[in-house]
């Protein structure tokens, strides 16, 4: 029998895990709710720990006991219901594609390699990116968080990815896009700040098909500065509904999210755009923080319209950075449409994206959209 005080350590902590389990499934933008989406793996395991520390320590089977023990189970049973869809114990909403990775090579090819990568703007080790470029040998490369100084080190891909799109900055939010498919359009746009860009191409495939590809990497609820999710989750809306408008096209979004898979608003984003997660049945795929392995989440995504199936999907080595590189393979095959039905969108979700949207033209009039610690 342990000492009775320490019947409160798994008191505390249980009961803050319920607490947050409820609070995550708030809409309000505020970080110290939003906080809650990231660490559902986390909490789901303290709230176990606590329960059952407590039941076999400490149980004397008050009433109050039994409403803590519940508690937990409800709280464990909450966030498995948010994380199952990204464990291999549920069926994968992309399909493998039959014709496997190929060869950049291979004359004709409708599929394509993308790498994403956060550099980490102060990252001085420019070569360990370069060389997890060169043993992957993607087709298209999206970097983030890239500077003028970044800029110059990435420079040598150009050598074999001739087509670039530059947008340096040094304030965490710049970026970059390197192909070795012709990029037949592309933009910089500012979705929603002025100060966070987007990538918007069209690249052609050695088989002729065109793929739009968007690359995103919105500002993050943040406690330090006391930021909320309003402007991130607006530009996630924006860029949705925007796929959606645009109808039948083939389409890829990818970059640093700041945003887990499983949140409101990534799921969200999935049913307003009507894309795809090749990760759902398959994994995680953390990819940040790189330096904590026990505080990993899925902030680097990749999702695709129904045009495509999936040839591969994997976590490349540590750069630097404090995120991961992300590595996916997809092929074209129109006819794939036919077995990936995405999630459809309801009228109740029509509302929620422009609420969102509303809600950041306002905090944008006022300056309650910026950090209020710059």
């Amino acid at each position: 029998m342990l000492p009775g005080a320490l019947r409160w350590i798994p008191l505390g902590l249980g009961s803050l895990t319920a607490a947050g389990t409820l609070l995550s499934f708030s809409r309000s933008p505020h970080w110290a709710v939003r906080v809650w989406d990231f660490p559902r793996v986390q909490i789901a395991t303290i709230a176990a720990l606590s329960g059952g520390t407590y039941a076999a320590f400490y149980m004397e089977g008050k009433p109050a006991e039994w409403g803590f023990l519940s508690a937990m189970a409800a709280t464990v049973l909450a966030q498995a219901r948010e994380i199952f869809p990204y464990t291999p114990l549920h069926p994968v909403q992309v399909e493998l594609s039959a014709n496997g990775p190929q060869a950049p090579n291979v004359e004709g090819r409708a599929t394509f390699r993308l790498l994403i990568a956060n550099v980490l703007m102060e990252n001085t080790q420019h070569e360990r990116i370069l060389k997890v470029i060169r043993d992957a040998d993607p087709d298209v490369v999206l970097a983030v968080e890239t500077n003028d100084r970044w800029a110059g080190a990435l420079e040598p891909l150009t050598e074999k990815y001739p087509h670039v799109v530059r947008q340096p900055q040094e304030n965490y939010y710049g970026m970059m896009l390197f192909s070795r498919l012709p990029i037949q359009e592309a933009r910089i746009e500012f979705i929603v700040q002025e100060d966070i860009p987007s990538v918007h191409a069209v690249f052609e495939l050695p088989s002729g098909d065109r793929v739009t590809l968007h690359g995103l990497h919105p500002r993050p609820p943040e406690p330090l500065r006391d930021q909320d999710s309003t402007p991130r989750d607006a530009e996630l809306v924006l860029v949705g509904r925007a796929i959606r408008a645009a109808g039948d096209v083939p389409t890829v979004v990818a970059g640093d999210l700041n945003d887990v898979a499983w949140s409101p608003v990534s799921e969200l984003f999935v049913r307003l755009s009507g894309l795809l997660d090749p990760r759902i049945g398959r994994g995680f795929f953390n990819s940040f923080n790189a330096n904590n392995p026990l505080f990993r989440y899925p902030l680097d995504h990749v999702f695709h319209s129904n045009h495509f199936r999936l040839c591969e999907l994997r976590r490349l080595p540590h750069i630097g950075s404090d995120h991961f590189p992300m590595l996916v393979e997809l092929s074209y095959e129109p006819d794939a449409s036919r077995e990936q039905a995405p999630t459809p969108v309801d009228e109740s979700d029509l509302e929620e994206a422009e609420e969102k949207v509303e809600l950041e033209v306002e905090a944008a009039k006022t300056g309650d959209d910026r950090p209020g610690r710059e």
